[in-house]
Order: structure tokens, then sequence, then C-alpha cells
């Protein structure tokens, strides 16, 4: 069963429990525990509750019973669409089909919160899909050595950085943005009932406003926001608890890989620096020249390749235009003992 399906399923056991009424206090602590574990909890919980209130229909399996109160097996109420005498027909028939049992009391609570999930999960499809699935779904990507800006509906805007793709999906219950490759950065439109996501494998940034960059290496993710607060999320693998929730604000960056969750604590202006490929600027501080040259890369399609291990380890640091390649390998080759190969595709840089 997939993930979503199973918190489909949970949620919709959950509401069954609360509305059979038998519910305390620490029923209602322990439904709030999992409503704050996932976003994806809470949604789920929040879609089958309004198709519960808002169809009628289950409301016909109580009719004329008191609020709380479940019908005894074998007994039925005359249907307001059809003549006394069609009604007793059908009563009777009813009867015959399904004659009262003697039930086992361990069980019917059982029974009843069964086919409330099933009821719910079938009879809120309908409502539940045109109300909570993407209205608005649209892919943008960006070229090599391209930076776009993009307006969303909601007032929010991506800024992709090269070589980036994403995918748009606008509901009336979440903003989500799937980033498939590459970095965007958000600034988001505050909307409280709308939270804003961006996903990226099994891993959420979410918010409702503020601004903030996410950036996908493979498997990898960062984090950078620079105000507000974001709250990071990962799925739990099969069998395994939920992963614990990260809170990053203003000023924080977090390194996301299969090791866990490191996060950077500094100020905005640090932050920013991590995001000078807006104004089409990089910027070093210590960094090794394998790490600098991965960084230039992405902006460009002819690439700079480490010839040896030892020009790979030199470290550099200063503020250095993207686009400008060429500047950048001759600035290395006057104040480092550098030289560099040029090929029609790569530069080649080797220790002297």
């Amino acid at each position: 069963m997939s993930n979503s399906r199973q918190i489909e399923r949970t949620a919709a056991a959950w509401l069954a429990q609360r509305d059979g009424g038998r519910w305390s206090e620490r029923d209602q602590a322990r439904l709030e525990a999992w409503l704050s574990a996932s976003t994806a909890h809470r949604v789920a919980f929040l879609r089958l509750e309004s198709a519960w209130q808002q169809s009628d229909r289950l409301k016909a399996l109580g009719a004329g019973l008191p609020h709380g109160t479940l019908p005894e097996r074998g007994q039925w109420a005359p249907s307001p669409f059809l003549s006394q005498r069609e009604s007793a027909n059908e009563i009777s028939s009813a009867a015959r089909a399904f004659a009262p049992r003697a039930a086992r009391r361990g069980t019917r609570m059982a029974r009843y919160f069964g086919t409330a999930a099933a009821l719910l999960i079938a009879v809120s499809s309908a409502w539940t899909w045109r109300y909570f699935t993407a209205v608005e779904q649209t892919p943008y990507q960006s070229g090599i050595g391209e930076l776009r800006l993009i307006p969303m509906a909601d007032g929010s805007r991506a800024t992709l950085s090269s070589d980036s793709r994403i995918l748009v999906s606008m509901s009336h219950g979440e903003r989500h943005i799937d980033l498939q490759q590459g970095e965007a950065f958000f600034d988001v439109a505050k909307d409280r009932s709308r939270p804003f996501v961006v996903g990226a494998g099994g891993r959420r940034a979410v918010a409702v406003g503020t601004r903030f960059a996410v950036r996908r290496d493979a498997e990898n993710l960062r984090v950078v926001v620079t105000e507000g607060t974001v709250r990071l999320e990962t799925d739990a693998a099969p069998g395994q608890h939920p992963q614990p929730t990260t809170l990053l604000p203003a000023g924080s960056v977090a390194l996301i890989s299969s090791n866990g969750v490191l996060v950077r604590s500094g100020s905005v202006e640090e932050a920013e620096l991590q995001l000078n490929w807006r104004s089409g600027f990089l910027a070093f501080h210590d960094t090794p020249l394998a790490e600098a040259a991965a960084e230039f890369n992405r902006y460009n399609a002819r690439k700079i390749v480490m010839g040896d291990a030892q020009v790979a380890a030199m470290r550099v640091g200063g503020n250095f235009r993207w686009s400008n390649t060429d500047v950048f390998v001759r600035l290395l080759e006057q104040g480092f003992p550098v030289r560099a190969e040029h090929r029609d595709d790569r530069i080649v840089l080797h220790s002297q």
C-alpha cells in the first residue's frame, strides 16, 4: 500500500473514532500529535472531515436516531422517496435479507470504524478531488547560463537558477512546487490557508509567507532561508518512524543528505552570500578549487576540469561573475601555480 493511501486510511480511522461517541482528551491529544507530525497528515484529515460535513448522504445512515447513536442491525427507516406500500415492501425484503443476528459487542465498533472509513474514502473522492487536486499545473525550465523569473498565480515569484526545472501545482488546499532539477529562489506570498510546499524526492520545505531557496544535487538538498521560517519535513522510509521536523529561521542554511540534516545558523547577510547567483556572481571563501569549478560549471557549457589532485585541492576566495569563465581561469594562472589547457569543450587545469 502506498504511503499516501495509508495516510488516507489512518485519517479516516481517526475521524470515524472521533465521531463514534467515545472520545476522550487523551484521544484528542493523540490526534493532534498525529496531525502535527506531517503536513500530509493534516491535509488528508481536513479533506475527509470536509467531505464528511459536505455529504448529506452519510446522514441517512442514522436518520431518526439521536446524534452519536449507531443503528442496530436490522433497524431500517422508511425511505422518503417511496410510497408507504413500497417502503413497507422494501423494509420487509430488507428484513428477510438482513435478519438480525447476535453480534459480539467487542467487534461492533471495529466494524463501524471500517465501514465509516470506506464510506469516507468513497463518498469524499468526487468532491475532494475537485477541491484539493491541482487546478493549475505548469512546468518551467531554464537553460544553461539562464536565470528565469516566474510569476505565479498566487502572487508568489520563483527565480530559477541555471539549468533548473520545477513543476508548479496550484490547488485550493496547497501550493506545491516539485523541484526536479537545479535550484530556485522563492518569494512567497502570504496565504495561511494554503501552505507553500517545495518538494524534492522525499523531502519538503514548507512555508506560508517567506523568502528561501532550495537546491537539489542528486539526492542531496540545500535550503537557504533569508526571511521568515521554513519547516523541513522528511518522509519516513517504509517500516520506520517519521523523521523529526526541523524549523529553519531566517539566516539558516540546511544541508540534507542520507546522513541526516546539518543546519548552520548565521546572519541573513551570510545566508544571502549563498544566493549571489541571482545577481550574476559566485562567492567563494577558502573554497577548494574543485568545488569552485563545479559552481562555474553549473552556469557554463564549457566546463572547467581538474587535471590532477594537487590543483583540485588549492583554495580560492573572492567574488566572480559566473558568466566569465575565462577571466576566472586567467586570475588563477596569475595568482596560483596553475597552468590552463584550453580545449573546445573544456578547460583543463594543471598544477605547476
